[in-house]
């Protein structure tokens, strides 16, 4: 069966090129959704053999399903632009007979201002990138897009690496907090959600807790330190931010 990649972007001119470059020869067609870049995103896609199809960001589940209905094969390989394939997973890929009755998971390994990271609660990190869309959709209105499955699918994973160039430096690193607190707490509030004394206060020191020392993040050193006391603070802004919706409600 042949497999199509689809990839949402938005200004992605410093890691598009090397994530497609690692599809050559691993998918039949590479369908980009992109989001009105500013930079050169969609000329160095189309140099690289991608379908450009540009839309309004309306959320990261919505661009993604969208991509999937523009795709001409039933299986999709789900990439972002900033991850590329491993030798050892496109051979995984490449020897795959797939099945209708499973999805595919990837194991990611996220560089961090130019050092992977191997604990931390960032590795392992399975998630499920090769999937028939025939069977299996996008879910999720802000942030943490999932894959809905029907309950007699499989998941299997694939040996190698997906690499995840995630953080340039450390004010991306800040950058990505701040996004992600107010989409999370976008989602928050729309669950209906409190931002309790517990969840303000003792939820980052839990999960600094849970970061450093259950997941190892000492072991990552320097980096482990950091990514742990920004992922205390990501928790801490969330509901920060979900009060002040709370009380503007």
């Amino acid at each position: 069966m042949k497999i199509s990649a689809v990839i949402i972007t938005k200004n992605e001119e410093e890691n598009i090129a090397r994530c497609l470059k690692s599809l050559v020869g691993v998918v039949d067609e590479i369908i980009v959704i992109d989001a009105f870049s500013t930079d050169k995103t969609v000329e160095i896609a189309q140099n690289n053999g991608a379908i450009i199809i540009q839309k309004e960001w309306e959320g990261y589940s919505q661009n993604k399903n969208f991509g999937n209905s523009q795709a001409k094969n039933d299986w999709i390989l789900s990439i972002d632009a900033d991850e590329v394939l491993s030798q050892e997973l496109i051979i995984s890929i490449r020897k795959l007979t797939l099945d209708d009755s499973k999805v595919y998971s990837f194991n990611r390994l996220n560089n961090y201002c130019g050092q992977w990271i191997r604990h931390s609660n960032w590795h392992p990190d399975w998630n499920i990138r090769l999937f028939n869309k025939k069977e299996s959709a996008w879910s999720g209105d802000f942030v943490h897009e999932k894959l809905t499955l029907p309950k007699h699918v499989a998941v299997d994973q694939l040996e190698g690496l997906l690499y995840h160039y995630s953080y340039q430096n450390s004010e991306d690193h800040w950058q990505r907090i701040e996004k992600y607190a107010q989409l999370s707490a976008q989602q928050l509030f729309q669950d209906g959600k409190k931002a309790t004394f517990i969840k303000l206060w003792l939820s980052p020191i839990a999960r600094f807790l849970k970061t450093y020392f259950f997941k190892k993040g000492f072991l990552d050193g320097k980096a482990g330190w950091t990514i742990s006391v920004r992922n205390a603070y990501l928790v801490h802004r969330k509901y920060q931010l979900l009060q002040k919706m709370q009380t503007i409600s």
